[in-house]
């Protein structure tokens, strides 16, 4: 892998995480208007259809995309996602952008904890050192004992939890199937769930809110398209760090656009979780 290759997954991967910021910007205003359940369905109506229109286009076309050992496992992990999606939505209504991506930045150190019980993957004592760092910024950001505590603010946690499993996941199902495969069912099973349950919340949009409700579906389709590409053409260990930045975009939006304000034990509890989270990328790279 060359250098100019890395360099153009860090600007790839620097921009994805501004539009899936944008996107959840998106997010939190249609999920403040609208149930929540319907806005994720009709996002996943557009991704579903992008991601049939990739594997149409790949050789084999939709038989080879949809080919998979492990049915069961890609229809879970992509029930999980769309589950964790609308709990993180749910929360950006009742927390914000600043504090819900505070809290859920912690999710590539839920990964490492998790790695040992779900991929049998070794876990040594400056990576655990690093995860429990972590969780103190998580409990800084909660508060538990200032008497402030919010059972709201445990909701990105849980949507950082699911997702973490989901990340773990992938890597497993990845072992057997391509990434073509898994992207395939992520967004075509994600559909059928999510109109499952988002079909009996439908509401009438105004005028102004289905031009939102485009833009949510272009930025989410965007968003995996040049996410696909940065790890087309860049390791994902040299990649991964910049993905922190989304809490950097997100949390500008929420003080820009919505007037959210980034208390002290936030900004203290997500720089010990971005630091904690940026040190396990890289001992991973290191055993790498």
């Amino acid at each position: 892998m060359t250098d100019q290759n890395t360099r153009l997954g860090i600007w790839l991967m620097v921009l994805t995480t501004f539009i899936f910021a944008v996107q959840d910007g998106i997010s939190r205003h249609l999920a403040g208007e609208y149930n929540v359940f319907m806005v994720v369905m009709i996002r996943y109506w557009f991704f579903a259809a992008f991601v049939i229109t990739i594997a149409a286009r790949k050789a084999g076309g939709l038989g080879a995309a949809s080919a998979t050992t492990q049915p069961l496992m890609q229809g879970f992990r992509a029930v999980l996602l769309v589950s964790e999606i609308c709990v993180m939505i749910y929360g950006f209504t009742l927390l914000g952008l600043v504090e819900s991506h505070a809290v859920f930045a912690c999710y590539p150190l839920l990964i490492a904890a998790l790695s040992g019980p779900v991929l049998g993957e070794s876990v040594g004592w400056r990576r655990w050192a690093a995860i429990a760092v972590g969780f103190v910024g998580v409990t800084i950001i909660l508060e538990p004992g200032f008497g402030v505590f919010q059972p709201a603010a445990i909701i990105p946690f849980i949507a950082a939890l699911m997702f973490a499993l989901y990340g773990l996941l992938t890597r497993y199902v990845a072992r057997r199937d391509t990434a073509a495969t898994s992207f395939f069912w992520t967004g075509t099973v994600g559909s059928v769930a999510m109109t499952a349950v988002g079909a009996w919340f439908w509401e009438p949009m105004t005028g102004p809110d289905c031009v939102w409700m485009g833009a949510l579906c272009i930025t989410g389709a965007a968003g995996h398209y040049t996410l696909i590409k940065c790890y087309e053409v860049a390791e994902a260990s040299a990649v991964q760090p910049f993905a922190y930045l989304q809490l950097v975009f997100a949390s500008t939006l929420g003080i820009l656009v919505f007037s959210e304000t980034i208390r002290l034990n936030v900004a203290l509890g997500a720089a010990l979780i971005v630091g904690a989270g940026l040190f396990t990328l890289w001992r991973q790279r290191q055993k790498g």
